[in-house]
C-alpha cells in the first residue's frame, strides 16, 4: 500500500486515480457527510486507508467489508481559496451479494478516464460537494508524528503509571528507551517450544476453530465453562495485547465488536479477559454470562470482591485508555473488560493465581458453577467439542466479517 501511494504519488503529473478498490473502509470517510446507520464508528475502517484515499484522490472509491449500502456526498481534494481546483471524490460502500434486506450490492455508471477530460468539466464541482473527510485527520496525523518525533529525541519521556493512581504518569528512568525509539526492523515472534495456539502449529486443535481472519482468529476454549466460552487469539505467535501490531489490535477489535453483538443477540453479556503471566500466546478469553442472571455491575463487583479477598489490587482504567500507554511490553499483568466499556486491570509483581478469571465469572454471584473454575476439570469429548464449535460458527455467522467479501 505504501509502496503504491508512493509510485504514484511521487510523478509530478499525478493527478488522481479514477478507480480505487479496497476491502476495508477508509476510517472517518463519514465525517462531513450524510447520515451512516447501522455502522459503529468506533471500530469500522482502516487508517491505513484513508491515508491512501487522501493521497491517491480516486474519484470513486469502492469498498464492502462491512455488509452495508452507503453512498457518502462528493467530497473536495483541495482547500478552497488556498489551492487551486481539483476533481471531487465519491465513496460508495456495497453491501453482500444477494442479501436478505435487499440493500445494494451492485453499482452501474459511466466513466470517462480522468486522462481524457477536459480540465474544466474535470474539477467541476456538484452543489452536495462536502469538505474532505480526511484533511483534518491527516494534519492531527503529521502533529502526532512530529510530537512523537520530538518527546523520542528530548530527555522528558513519559509512561503511564498506576502504581498509585491510574492515568498519573511518570518520567522514565534511568534513561530506559520509549517503545518509539526502536529502530530495528520489526521481527515476527517465534515460539521457544510447541504452542497450541499457534494456528500453523500441529498441536492446534483445529476441530475448535469457530473463524479465520487475516491476523486472528477465534477457537472454543478448551475446558471451556459454557459451550459458547471462545477465545480471540492472533495467528502469529505474540504474547500480549501491549505487544500485538497495529493492525492485529485492529482485527481485535473488529472480533471483538462483532462478539458483543452476538451475544447481545442471544440475550448474553461479553466479558473478556486476559492473563498475561505464565502464558506465551496470548489468549483473550471471552465468556458470555445470561443477562438475566447479573448486572454488568454485579459481575464488575464480583472481580473486585475477588481480588481483594486475595489481597490483589484491581484498578479501574478509563474506557478509552490503551493498555500500551499503561504497560510496558513484558511486564505480566492481568486485564478485564465488560460489555460496558469499563476496565479493570491488576498488575502482577510476583504471584498470581493461574485460574482468577475463570473462579470469578464460575463463582456463585455471576454464573454460579464453582466446580467448573479450573478448566481441566471441564472434559468434553471430541463429538461434543465439534458439536459446539458447530453450533456456535451457525449463530455466529452473520456476524462474522471474516465472511464478507
Amino acid at each position: 500500500m505504501i509502496a503504491l501511494k508512493s509510485l504514484l504519488t511521487t510523478n509530478s503529473k499525478f493527478k488522481g486515480v479514477d478507480i480505487l478498490l479496497t476491502s476495508q473502509w477508509p476510517k472517518g470517510v463519514w465525517q462531513y457527510g450524510n447520515n451512516l446507520e447501522g455502522i459503529d464508528t468506533k471500530s469500522c475502517g482502516s487508517i491505513s486507508v484513508s491515508h491512501l484515499a487522501f493521497a491517491l484522490k480516486p474519484r470513486y472509491h469502492f469498498a464492502a467489508l462491512e455488509g452495508a449500502n452507503y453512498e457518502r456526498l462528493p467530497y473536495r481534494n483541495h482547500v478552497i481559496l488556498q489551492e487551486n481546483a481539483q476533481h471531487v471524490s465519491r465513496f460508495i460502500a456495497l453491501a453482500n451479494l444477494s442479501n436478505s434486506s435487499k440493500k445494494k450490492y451492485l453499482y452501474a455508471f459511466n466513466i470517462m478516464p480522468l486522462c481524457a477530460m477536459d480540465p474544466t468539466e474535470l474539477v467541476k464541482q456538484p452543489l452536495d460537494v462536502t469538505e474532505s473527510p480526511y484533511m483534518k485527520m491527516m494534519k492531527e496525523f503529521q502533529k502526532t508524528n512530529t510530537e512523537e518525533t520530538a518527546t523520542v529525541s528530548g530527555e522528558n519521556q513519559f509512561f503511564f503509571d498506576l502504581s498509585k493512581k491510574a492515568g498519573k504518569k511518570r518520567s522514565s528512568e534511568g534513561g530506559r528507551p520509549s517503545p518509539h525509539q526502536s529502530k530495528q526492523p520489526r521481527t515476527i515472534p517465534q515460539p521457544t517450544g510447541p504452542c497450541w495456539f499457534c494456528l500453523a502449529s500441529p498441536e492446534v486443535e483445529k476441530h475448535l476453530v469457530i473463524s479465520i481472519g487475516t491476523h486472528c482468529y477465534i477457537a472454543l476454549a478448551k475446558g471451556s465453562l459454557t459451550p459458547d466460552h471462545v477465545l480471540i487469539l492472533p495467528i502469529g505467535h505474540h504474547q500480549s495485547v501491549v505487544e500485538l501490531p497495529s493492525e492485529v489490535i485492529e482485527e481485535v477489535q473488529k472480533y471483538k465488536l462483532a462478539l458483543k453483538k452476538f451475544y447481545k443477540s442471544i440475550g448474553k453479556r461479553f466479558v473478556m479477559f486476559e492473563r498475561n503471566y505464565r502464558s506465551q500466546h496470548l489468549q483473550l478469553q471471552v465468556v458470555p454470562v445470561p443477562i438475566q442472571s447479573c448486572t454488568t455491575e454485579d459481575i464488575k463487583e464480583a472481580f473486585i470482591v475477588q481480588a481483594e479477598e486475595q489481597r490483589m489490587e484491581l484498578l479501574e482504567i478509563p474506557e478509552h485508555s490503551d493498555l500500551k500507554q499503561i504497560i510496558q511490553p513484558g511486564s505480566a499483568y492481568f486485564y478485564v473488560e465488560l460489555d460496558s466499556g469499563e476496565k479493570l486491570l491488576h498488575r502482577i509483581k510476583k504471584h498470581f493465581p493461574l485460574q482468577f478469571g475463570r473462579e470469578v465469572l464460575a463463582s456463585e454471584a455471576v454464573l454460579n458453577m464453582p466446580d467448573k473454575a479450573n478448566w481441566r476439570e471441564c472434559k468434553y469429548s471430541r463429538e461434543d467439542e465439534e458439536e459446539f464449535a458447530k453450533v456456535f460458527r451457525n449463530g455466529f455467522q452473520p456476524y462474522d466479517f471474516s465472511l464478507l467479501d
